[in-house]
């Protein structure tokens, strides 16, 4: 029986990675101290990060997708995973930082609906499903803030939808790459400018955000920096599209862009 599979351990999924750390890496920044608390909340979002894998599998199993051969290191890494973000969990509560919980409870509701999809055979190119799960981890940002300062200052939503547009700007723009690797020639202007725009609507409202969140004295001056950075990102996308590009290349190209925004958020915040 072996209990130390990577597949079973570890999302397979790469680019799930940076709709978790971009948010939690901003979050504690701009929680402005780092102390215990950050420490179990990191723990503890990175279990339940983590779990949806080996519990994904379980689903999968009982939906005659997988063999049962995964179930046991399935079952193992679910409890390890469990019992690891409850110790961190409680270590928030006993110092005070309980409401951080809160935060939680839409990323469950979400992760029931993508258990269900998957039960269901219907997860993959569910467009909408992956948006809303990058908004729900992308709420790991305010808990990060949130446990730097030691309350739930409000300026955390503001911060979350933040992190949530630019995610879902991610997601668009990735569909659009995806979608042109498949075409046989490169369309004219207006072709490529009608592919292109449900990603280009969406990073220009990310951009508008951060303007009028700057005239409202919400967030600093040049905050839309990072946002124009990934506008340019996607304006070369739809004019030079990816035909016959492969998915790695597409995948670690959006990591770099989200590192750069991450970088530029931070810096600006």
């Amino acid at each position: 029986m072996r209990l130390f599979r990577r597949h079973v351990a570890l999302p397979q999924d790469h680019g799930s990675w940076a709709f978790f750390l971009g948010p939690l890496i901003v979050g504690l920044f701009t929680g402005g101290r780092w102390h215990t608390s950050a420490i179990y909340l990191t723990v503890a979002a990175g279990c339940g990060f983590l779990v949806r894998q080996p519990i994904g599998l379980m689903v999968k199993v009982a939906a005659g997708r997988r063999g049962r051969d995964v179930l046991p290191a399935a079952i193992f890494w679910t409890a390890l995973y469990g019992a690891v973000a409850a110790l961190h969990v409680t270590g928030l509560v006993m110092r005070g930082f309980g409401y951080l919980l809160v935060l939680a409870v839409p990323g469950m509701l979400v992760f029931c609906w993508y258990l269900l999809l998957l039960y269901r055979r219907s997860e993959r190119r569910n467009w909408m499903m992956e948006i809303l799960a990058t908004g729900a981890v992308a709420l790991v940002a305010p808990a990060g803030m949130w446990a730097g300062r030691g309350a739930p200052d409000p300026l955390g939503w503001w911060l979350w939808l933040l992190m949530w547009q630019q995610s879902a700007t991610g997601i668009v723009y990735v569909y659009l790459r995806l979608a042109q690797r498949s075409w046989k020639r490169v369309p004219t202007g207006n072709g490529r400018l009608s592919a292109g725009m449900p990603s280009l609507t969406v990073a220009v409202a990310g951009l508008v955000l951060t303007l009028v969140l700057w005239q409202f004295g919400v967030v600093s001056r040049w905050l839309w920096v990072p946002y124009l950075w990934q506008m340019v990102e996607v304006i070369r996308g739809v004019r030079r599209p990816a035909l016959g590009a492969k998915p790695v290349a597409i995948g670690v190209r959006q990591l770099l862009v989200k590192v750069v925004f991450v970088a530029l958020f931070i810096a600006l915040w």
